[in-house]
């Protein structure tokens, strides 16, 4: 098994890579086994974010990185909260913050007008000074509920309506999510080079 870093400490996120890499060689640990002060998101685009993560992670580990950087984009709000999704509310903001603060922003607008996708940029980068690091992007799209739906998943899972499968993001199962979602999506593009290089 190749150990990976995984330039992130949710939890979410780590069991999703270590199911979906796991399986093709890859140990991915959490950057939060090591001690060292995250990076500095300061990028105006996913990809731009994923790169500067995956770098971080690689100059303080020395180990092979994967940074992914994933947003909800909501097309009433400008493209917001893109980027900043994870602190949409504040630094500090939980899930539960952000989905009140995206339903407030959201209110008086009619189902038609919530459309809206989650965006996936996913990083591998071999070492700290990598030219060329791999880029795998996808979409899921969607529109934004009028009230949180369902237990599983996390960040904005509750709030995501699933045209494909007429629910909530969180009302899937993990197995149905990684089939459609745009981290799986991204996920696969990337485990097919990954197995092309081998």
């Amino acid at each position: 098994m190749q150990k990976v870093v995984l330039a992130s400490g949710n939890p979410g996120k780590l069991k999703e890579f270590k199911q979906m890499l796991g399986g093709v060689g890859f140990d991915v640990v959490p950057q939060t086994d090591y001690s060292f002060d995250e990076a500095v998101e300061n990028g105006l685009s996913f990809i731009e974010n994923a790169i500067i993560k995956a770098r971080h992670a690689c100059q303080h580990t020395g180990l092979p990185a994967i940074a992914d950087d994933s947003g909800l984009v909501v097309d009433a709000l400008n493209g917001q909260p893109g980027i900043y999704s994870s602190r949409f509310a504040g630094e500090k903001a939980t899930d539960s913050d952000n989905n009140e603060k995206l339903l407030n922003s959201l209110t008086g607008f009619v189902t038609t007008e919530r459309s809206a996708h989650f965006h996936c940029t996913l990083v591998f980068i071999r070492h700290a000074e990598d030219p060329e690091p791999i880029i795998c992007q996808d979409q899921w799209h969607g529109h934004i509920l009028h009230q949180a739906s369902g237990e599983n998943g996390f960040g904005y899972d509750p709030l995501f309506y699933v045209p494909e499968h007429d629910c909530a993001s969180a009302e899937l199962s993990k197995e149905a999510k990684n089939k459609i979602s745009h981290r799986g999506k991204a996920m696969r593009q990337l485990l097919a080079i990954l197995e092309q290089q081998a």
